[in-house]
């Protein structure tokens, strides 16, 4: 089997990203189906294994196909990007920010070179990026300017429920004002699109309501009569399969046992509470649309708890295992 390679840069190095990496990388059946390659700083990486009370090997590489990708050795490509020793666990500081930014810089230009396969990536803090004058607020900004993206998609998958976002990061008020019908009807194609990428061929995406019981035909709020259905009606006329509008508080349940192959989160918290309540560790991110696959932890750098050896990489690995089941897919499609 040619097993995808799989860029894992490290994060930010005063967060729990380092340590939440070498914990994943004592997982032997991740190394069955793929290559897992870290991108970081060798010092931070044994650090990591210090807090974590773990012996692995470190071997440093230049370039991907020299790594022996085999259990017990973590293939690194080392930035020496890091003063260990001016390093604050737990702390915003420039330092990490500037390293957590070099260390996606590297995987991405990977990526676009095609010696890797896609990128898992661990927790950034934007304010360590906001004091190393780094001028993106996360890793999907950072991950389009990089590439010259607009608009990449935001999937979250956790067991068998797929979630897109038609808004993220914005108010709640702002998030009402975007549900138009030329932007939900945007987004079904660009879902659509994106799943036929990812190798899912089949099924109907549901467009998920805004409003209780979506409005009760414009009783309590008319988004659904006016823009959502048109969009939904007008998807339909060009050929998509798409149904809705769909209560929230059902459609996430349909799609779950296989009704629906994914759903249309009309805004941020919507779709984040059905799929981390479901399985708050196991709820991968995926950015579709960039020039490769890009998954993604769905937490934090967890700066309280940096240092002491107690996160869970549960995460990262159900990161680096969605990423090696859905590289070769993406890649084919492009």
């Amino acid at each position: 089997m040619n097993r995808p390679c799989i860029a894992i840069p490290l994060g930010d190095p005063a967060g729990i990203g380092p340590e939440i990496v070498v914990k994943a990388l004592t997982d032997k059946e991740l190394y069955d189906i793929c290559r897992p390659l870290v991108i970081g700083d060798r010092e931070v990486v044994r650090q990591a294994m210090d807090f974590c009370g773990l012996k692995l090997e470190i071997h440093g590489i230049d370039e991907p196909q020299e790594g022996l990708y085999k259990p017990g050795t973590i293939d690194l490509i080392d930035l020496a990007n890091v003063d260990i020793g001016r390093l604050q666990m737990g702390r915003v500081q420039a330092m990490g920010g500037r390293a957590a930014y070099e260390f996606i810089g590297k995987s991405v230009q990977l990526a676009l070179d095609q010696k890797v396969d896609a990128i898992a990536t661990t927790p950034i803090n934007k304010e360590s990026l906001k004091a190393a004058g780094v001028e993106y607020i996360g890793h999907t900004e950072i991950l389009a300017g990089l590439t010259g993206t607009q608009d990449p998609l935001t999937l979250f998958e956790v067991k068998n429920l797929r979630v897109f976002f038609l808004t993220r990061h914005v108010s709640l008020r702002k998030a009402c004002d975007l549900i138009t019908r030329e932007r939900v009807l945007d987004y079904i194609k660009r879902c659509t699109d994106a799943l036929r990428r990812l190798g899912i061929t089949r099924g109907t995406l549901a467009v998920a309501g805004l409003n209780p019981h979506c409005g009760e035909h414009g009783l309590f709020g008319d988004e659904e009569v006016r823009h959502i259905e048109p969009a939904i009606e007008e998807a339909r006329r060009l050929g998509y399969d798409v149904a809705g509008p769909i209560g929230a508080d059902s459609v996430f349940h349909l799609a779950l046992t296989g009704r629906f192959s994914a759903v249309l989160s009309l805004y941020h918290d919507q779709g984040h509470i059905a799929t981390k309540t479901l399985d708050f560790e196991r709820t991968i991110a995926l950015t579709v649309g960039l020039p490769f696959l890009r998954t993604s932890v769905d937490h934090g750098t967890a700066f309280d708890i940096a240092g002491t050896g107690k996160a869970s990489a549960v995460s990262m690995a159900e990161a680096v295992r969605v990423a090696a089941k859905y590289a070769p897919h993406y890649n084919r499609s492009i």
